[in-house]
């Protein structure tokens, strides 16, 4: 698995992921904000499946995997 997500993208996709999950877990939104763990886990794993099918990265590494 390729890396394709970068720093600065990578921070803002796991606080997004986080914020809507808190959001969901407490009422204050619907169900959709348990959607929030795709950014998290997108963030976390530094891997985004949609970045690849669109050929994008915004991970300056360029690892050999």
């Amino acid at each position: 698995m390729k890396l394709n997500v970068g720093g600065i993208d990578r921070i803002l996709r796991i606080v997004v992921g986080i914020m809507l999950i808190g959001l969901a877990a407490t009422g204050t939104v619907g169900w959709w904000g348990w959607l929030g763990v795709v950014p998290l886990a997108t963030g976390l794993f530094r891997f985004c499946p949609m970045y690849r099918l669109l050929g994008m990265s915004t991970c300056p590494v360029q690892n050999k995997a």
